[in-house]
């Protein structure tokens, strides 16, 4: 059996539904993997019979995601992939054109290196560096994080309008994460009003004790902000005194993202 196959369709139509899903994924995969791929190719790689196959390809065809390949018989992606993936391009453009400013960056602040974009009310974070003394660092790629209580949460709450801002904050709420949180919004506004002014913003183990960290702003081609560039590291080794003496360095690093994604000042 191969690889794509499904387990054995159980009863009742929501299971049935999900198991669909499953199987139109699995041959836009086989597709993505083999170029082209007829009928009873696709059929054989998720354990179906050719009427299923037949009816998930028609299914897809539909919507645009897999096209016939002339009078061949053989399918392939179409064109409907390209504005799915449209969705989410800028994101990947900001961690292939940040890649090599974060690996420079963590070798030179001498800690873990990560940017990080909004997603609804939390910041996520879509690529890391390890710092060379960050021997058993934290992976956060993937991770939500609470805006509020995390450096690139913070910078990029500070570039949002005054009416969104508090409106997703309101939606989030302000948790305590650790004793150090700031919860109360009056100060927090202060907070940002500072990030703004100086480039940057940090946090002293406002999301874990232990944990220091500080971003700067990476901006698209139009100035808006898009994304944080953050660098962390234990509060013993990236003391206060030390954060604020790398700024610069991160925030010229932000300022060289921003540049490679089309912003020119």
């Amino acid at each position: 059996m191969s690889n794509y196959s499904t387990d054995t369709e159980t009863s009742g139509s929501q299971s049935g539904g999900v198991q669909s899903v499953d199987r139109a994924i699995s041959v836009l995969e086989i597709l993505a993997q083999r170029g082209e791929a007829g009928v009873s190719e696709v059929a054989g790689e998720i354990d179906v019979h050719k009427s299923t196959a037949f009816r998930l390809l028609g299914a897809l065809e539909a919507r645009g995601l897999v096209e016939q390949a002339g009078e061949r018989g053989k399918y392939r992606l179409g064109f409907g992939i390209v504005r799915l993936a449209g969705a989410v391009t800028g994101r990947i453009d900001i961690t292939q054109q940040g890649r090599p400013v974060c690996e420079r960056l963590a070798e030179e602040i001498g800690e873990t290196v990560n940017i990080a974009v909004m997603q609804e009310h939390f910041a996520i974070n879509l690529y890391q560096v390890r710092g060379p003394g960050a021997i058993t660092a934290h992976n956060w790629v993937g991770q939500l994080t609470p805006l509020h209580a995390t450096s690139s949460g913070k910078i990029l709450l500070a570039h949002l309008p005054a009416k969104k801002r508090s409106a997703l904050l309101t939606r989030s709420g302000l948790s305590k994460e650790t004793p150090r949180t700031i919860t109360a919004k009056t100060k927090l506004e202060r907070n940002l009003a500072d990030a703004r002014e100086h480039g940057y913003a940090f946090t002293l183990e406002e999301l874990e004790i232990g944990l220091h960290a500080m971003a700067a702003p990476v901006r698209d081609r139009d100035g808006a902000v898009i994304a944080a560039l953050s660098a962390s590291g234990p509060s013993y080794r990236f003391t206060e005194e030390r954060l604020h003496e790398m700024a610069p360095v991160l925030v010229k690093g932000a300022e060289e993202i921003s540049i490679r994604m089309g912003y020119l000042g």
